[in-house]
C-alpha cells in the first residue's frame, strides 16, 4: 500500500492522534446537520491544539494543493462544514481553551473549539453575560458561530454573534497569522477586517482565537406566551410590542402548524384551532413583572385567545418550552429542510401568508417558527426522503420561500449562512456587482481557492 505524503508530513509533524484516516471516523464527519446537502468523501481528519499545527497543516494543504474544510461541532444548517471529495477536514474540536475572563475589560479571549453554553456559563460565574445563544448553544462552538454569525433567542435585545467579536487571530491559506481587530471597545483604524471574517464561513482563513466583547449579568427575568386565531393577530402584536418602546429579551413566533406539532408531540395545552403562538421575556430583574403584563396587555388587545404570565423562573422556562420543543416536534414528520430567511417586520405577515400558499402549492408541510423581534423566521419544509416525488415538490418549495423572502427586501440567511444549501441565491440577493467584488475580496485571501472552495459561490 503507497504511503500518503500529506498524511506522513501531518503525523510527523502534530503526530499521529491529531491525524485520523479510519474510514468509519471520516464518513462520520463527513457532514453537518444539514444531511440533505452533498457531501464528498474526505482524505484526511486533522485536529491541531495550536495556532502553529493550523499553520503547519495550512502549509502542507497548499503544497500540496488540498481543499480544506474547517470544521466545528457541525451544529450548521446550510452544509458549510460539508465534506468535498480529496478535502482536508480540520477539526478545532482539541482547540477548546478559555484563556482569559477579565472583569475589567469585560471580554473574554477564546479559542475556536470552546463550546458556547461551557463559555457562558464560565463568564456567568464572574457576573458576566455572553449574549449570542443560538439555539445549539450546548453544542455549537464560538468558532463556528463566528463562522456563520450566529444568531439566537437573545438577538431581538443584544444583536448577533458580529456585535460581540473586538478582535480575532486568523491563520491564512498561506500559512501566515492575522490579528484584526483591538481589545479594545473602542477603534476605527483601517478597514474592518475583523467584520468581513465573521460570517465567512471558513473561505478566509482558519480563526484560532476570538477577543470576545462581554456584559454585565443580566437581571432575572420573566415570560409570557399568548395564543392567537390567526397569524395576522400574532405578527400584530408582536409589532405592537416592538413598536410600545419596551425592549423584551425574547420575542418568538410559532405559526398553527408548528404548534400543532408541539401539542401533538407533548400536551402543552395548546387549542387544536390554534393560528399562531407569542412567547415573550423581559430580564429586567424588579421591572420585568412590570414589563410581562405590559407585553400581556398588548395581546390581549390584539385579539389574543389566552395569555399566560409568569411570576418566577420556573414558570418562565414551562412557557418557553414549547419555543425549545420545536425541533424534537418535527423530527418524527419527516426530513427537514429549514430556511432562515430575515424580512422587514412590516413584511412578516405577507411572507407567512406567501408560506402557506406555497406549501399549498407544492403539497408539502412548512412549519414556520421564527424569531419574530428581528423578522427572522424559519419556515422548515418537511418531507419524506424515501418520496422521490415529495423531495422534489420540497426543494421547488424550498426554493420558491428563498424567491419570497427577496421579493420583500429581505436576504436569504438571518444567521445560519449561504453555505452549500443557498448558493444558487446569492447572486440574486447581492447582484452582478457585489457577487464579483465577493469573489475579488476571496481570491486575494485564498488566491488557490483551497479554503472551502465549495461553499458560497456557485
Amino acid at each position: 500500500m503507497s504511503v500518503d505524503p500529506l498524511v506522513s508530513r501531518l503525523t510527523s509533524s502534530l503526530g499521529e492522534k491529531a491525524v485520523v484516516t479510519d474510514p468509519d471516523v471520516l464518513d462520520s464527519h463527513r457532514n453537518d446537520h444539514a444531511t440533505f446537502c452533498t457531501a464528498g468523501v474526505p482524505r484526511v481528519l486533522v485536529r491541531p491544539s495550536s495556532t502553529a499545527e493550523v499553520q503547519e497543516v495550512l502549509r502542507a494543504a497548499g503544497e500540496y494543493g488540498v481543499p480544506v474544510v474547517t470544521q466545528g461541532a457541525r451544529t450548521g444548517l446550510s452544509g458549510a462544514a460539508n465534506a468535498l471529495d480529496g478535502c482536508l477536514l480540520l477539526s478545532t474540536a482539541r482547540m477548546n481553551k478559555i484563556l482569559e475572563i477579565s472583569v475589567e475589560d469585560q471580554v473574554a479571549v477564546v479559542q475556536p473549539g470552546v463550546v458556547n453554553a461551557d463559555l457562558s456559563r464560565a463568564v456567568l460565574e464572574q457576573r458576566l453575560f455572553y449574549p449570542p445563544d443560538p439555539s445549539s448553544w450546548e453544542m455549537s462552538t464560538i468558532g463556528g458561530n463566528i463562522a456563520t454569525n450566529a444568531g439566537g433567542l437573545c438577538c431581538v435585545k443584544y444583536g448577533v454573534t458580529s456585535d460581540f467579536i473586538r478582535g480575532l487571530e486568523v491563520v491564512l491559506a498561506s500559512g501566515e497569522v492575522v490579528r484584526t481587530g483591538r481589545r479594545s471597545a473602542k477603534g476605527v483604524a483601517g478597514y474592518d477586517l475583523t467584520r468581513l471574517i465573521v460570517g465567512s464561513e471558513g473561505t478566509l482563513g482558519v480563526v484560532t482565537e476570538a477577543t470576545l466583547a462581554l456584559r454585565p449579568e443580566p437581571e432575572a427575568a420573566l415570560t409570557a406566551a399568548a395564543t392567537f386565531l390567526s397569524i395576522e393577530d400574532g405578527i400584530a402584536a408582536a409589532a405592537a410590542v416592538m413598536a410600545s418602546g419596551l425592549r423584551p429579551s425574547l420575542l418568538e413566533f410559532l405559526d398553527g402548524p408548528t404548534a400543532r406539532a408541539i401539542q401533538d408531540y407533548r400536551d402543552m395545552g395548546l387549542p387544536a384551532d390554534v393560528g399562531s403562538l407569542l412567547i415573550a421575556q423581559s430580564d429586567r430583574g424588579p421591572r420585568a413583572a412590570e414589563d410581562v403584563a405590559a407585553i400581556a396587555a398588548i395581546c390581549t388587545a390584539h385579539g389574543a385567545v389566552e395569555v399566560a404570565e409568569a411570576s418566577d423562573a420556573e414558570e418562565s422556562r414551562m412557557l418557553l418550552e414549547a419555543r425549545r420543543l420545536v425541533n424534537a416536534s418535527l423530527e418524527p414528520l419527516g426530513v427537514t429542510l429549514v430556511d432562515d430567511v430575515a424580512v422587514p417586520r412590516s413584511k412578516l405577515v405577507a411572507l407567512l401568508n406567501g408560506i402557506a400558499e406555497i406549501g399549498t402549492k407544492y403539497d408539502v408541510l412548512i412549519c414556520c417558527p421564527g424569531h419574530v423581534g428581528d423578522g427572522n423566521m424559519h419556515p422548515t419544509v418537511v418531507f419524506d426522503r424515501d418520496d422521490p416525488a415529495a423531495e422534489a415538490r420540497a426543494l421547488e418549495a424550498f426554493g420558491a420561500v428563498m424567491d419570497l423572502g427577496l421579493a420583500l427586501g429581505g436576504t436569504i440567511t438571518g444567521e445560519h449562512g449561504v453555505g452549500k444549501l443557498k448558493r444558487q441565491w446569492l447572486a440574486q440577493e447581492l447582484g452582478p456587482i457585489g457577487l464579483d467584488l465577493q469573489r475579488q475580496i476571496k481570491a486575494v485571501f485564498d488566491p488557490d481557492n483551497l479554503l472551502n472552495p465549495d461553499k458560497l459561490f456557485l
